[in-house]
């Protein structure tokens, strides 16, 4: 993978954790996904832990995308088959663009690692009002899996031919 800007530039990053279950003690997806985003050396400027209900998701992620301190949004959780599940329908109305390949490459890359159980996978992005919004499946390995092999080189200007830090809102 090439390197496109000549240095690095912090992004500044907001964590949801979707899930009835989960709360602050055992968190342990939104935890690895703040920690990986800080070790690269970005700014986690905020976190929730919301349930899974689809307007209580897409209002917060409302927030976050009017805010001028967030420029993206990565979720995880509420993207399963189950009926519970409703991230891909809270998030996909927020969208002014839809980024396809997102989810495409997070099946394909999760294929090595589960098979055909990726099917029931619903990950999603897409942009809005310069907000970056990122949404993969709940467990820790999924949040390894994406952060790792998609979003770390994704949030880095340096990553060529292209990234999406120059699609940011500006802080």
């Amino acid at each position: 993978m090439g390197k496109s800007a000549s240095e690095f530039q912090a992004v500044q990053i907001a964590v949801m954790t979707v899930s009835d279950r989960r709360d602050a003690s055992n968190d342990t997806s939104g935890d690895y996904l703040r920690a990986a985003a800080a070790e690269a050396g970005h700014a986690v400027v905020d976190h929730a832990i919301v349930p899974e209900n689809l307007y209580r998701i897409r209002a917060t992620v409302s927030r976050w995308i009017a805010s001028d301190d967030v420029q993206v949004v990565i979720i995880n959780g509420g993207t399963g088959f189950n009926l519970k599940n409703s991230t891909p329908e809270a998030l996909l109305p927020l969208f002014d663009r839809e980024i396809d390949g997102f989810g495409e490459l997070f099946r394909m890359i999760s294929y090595e690692e589960i098979g055909g159980s990726t099917l029931q996978s619903r990950a999603v992005a897409g942009l809005a009002n310069g907000t970056l919004i990122l949404a993969v499946p709940g467990s820790t390995s999924a949040c390894r899996t994406a952060w790792e092999r998609i979003i770390v080189d994704q949030l880095d200007a340096r990553t060529a031919p292209c990234n999406f830090v120059s699609h940011l809102k500006k802080r």
